[in-house]
């Protein structure tokens, strides 16, 4: 009975029904698509640092997790104590930049040796290593997303560059110069953004960290393993802050266009309420009702929203390639708890409203 009387009601204004199931569908996307771009941006750095290879990162202090936001350096002097430490194999001084003329891609200013010391060096595709400060490697995933290839020019920082090799991601960052360039380029001459560590011994990590806090105290002592976990939203108030608020803001939307379309819906059934009044029907029932119409229109924009943020994550990253969009299990359920919670939110108003009406006012409505 409530199943076809849901359904008519429905039915019986599509436009207003349509428009409700993509308010929500929107609101669901929102979610998916915003917070797994900026998780996915998170973890697909916080993995591409760790797989340098290196057992600990140094930054300086106060420095940002969040490599594109550090502009705090170090005298590159500091990795001649780090070598007097037992236990330590290597140490690559990099100079990061940013090339903020196309989103936020972080350009690594290495020295070839000691960066290959520390990561095992580079999986070639094609190409060389820099030899001259006006030549660049550039990784697959950047190569392909900007149709560039060995010998190419490309722009970055205001300075132009070629190509002289293509390398395999995931060592940091996709841009590499010299870091003589990259002083140069900053201003920042005889300094170094951070330091990667390379151990003799894996196993010794804990026990160098502590090393290295007490001949550098303040600094920013990583263990890289656990670089990943740290890029999380929950270690990162700002991130997380961020995150709460598109969800908010999302379900405003979803309550919003829930609290329209039902009161509307309620407005414009007056005399179908009076009747089903008129008839013996209880609050309880009219209630439960526009509830449960309210949870259809909910449900129905969840699985669309839902299957809609999978496509346009694939065609995020089929377009840009560097970006990553991760969309988890556990943000789906969150997301489709939130539409749902829109929906009952967005209704109790106007199913109480609709529960006190006179049958015999409701009847004589026009």
């Amino acid at each position: 009975m409530n199943k076809q009387m849901i359904i008519a009601g429905l039915k019986a204004r599509p436009v207003r029904t349509t428009v409700s199931i993509l308010a929500v569908a929107l609101e669901v996307i929102l979610i998916l698509v915003v917070v797994g771009l900026t998780s996915g941006i998170s973890d697909e750095t916080g993995r591409r640092t760790e797989g340098v290879g290196a057992d600990i990162l140094l930054q300086p202090p106060n420095s940002s997790l969040f490599l594109a936001l550090s502009n705090t350096t170090m005298p590159i002097t500091l990795r001649d104590k780090l070598r007097e430490l037992p236990g330590i194999k290597a140490v690559s001084p990099v100079q990061t930049l940013v090339n903020s003329s196309a989103g936020l891609e972080i350009i690594y200013g290495i020295e070839p040796d000691t960066f290959n010391a520390v990561s095992n060096g580079f999986i070639w595709h094609k190409g060389r290593l820099f030899n001259t400060p006006d030549e660049v490697v550039v990784d697959d995933i950047y190569a392909k997303s900007k149709g560039v290839t060995v010998g190419d020019n490309v722009e970055l920082v205001n300075h132009k560059f070629k190509v002289s090799g293509v390398v395999e991601h995931g060592k940091g960052a996709r841009l590499f110069v010299s870091l003589k360039t990259a002083q140069e380029m900053t201003g920042q001459t005889g300094k170094a953004s951070l330091f990667f560590i390379k151990l003799n011994d894996s196993d010794r990590v804990q026990t160098t960290i502590a090393e290295i806090k007490r001949l550098l105290e303040g600094y920013g002592v990583i263990p890289l393993r656990e670089y990943a976990k740290l890029m999380m939203s929950n270690n990162m108030p700002a991130l997380d802050a961020f995150i709460s608020s598109v969800v908010f803001i999302a379900l405003c939307i979803g309550v919003l266009v829930i609290f329209l379309s039902m009161y509307t819906t309620i407005t414009e059934r007056t005399r179908e309420i009076g009747i089903l009044r008129s008839l013996g029907a209880s609050k309880k029932f009219i209630v439960t009702l526009i509830f449960q119409e309210s949870a259809a229109v909910c449900c129905a924009g969840a699985l669309i929203g839902i299957g809609s943020s999978f496509v346009i994550a694939k065609t995020i990253t089929a377009v840009f390639p560097t970006l990553t969009i991760l969309i988890t299990a556990d943000w789906i359920g969150k997301a489709a708890v939130f539409a749902v919670l829109s929906g009952i939110i967005g209704s109790l108003y106007p199913s109480l409203k609709a529960a006190k009406q006179d049958p015999v006012e409701a009847l004589a409505y026009e």
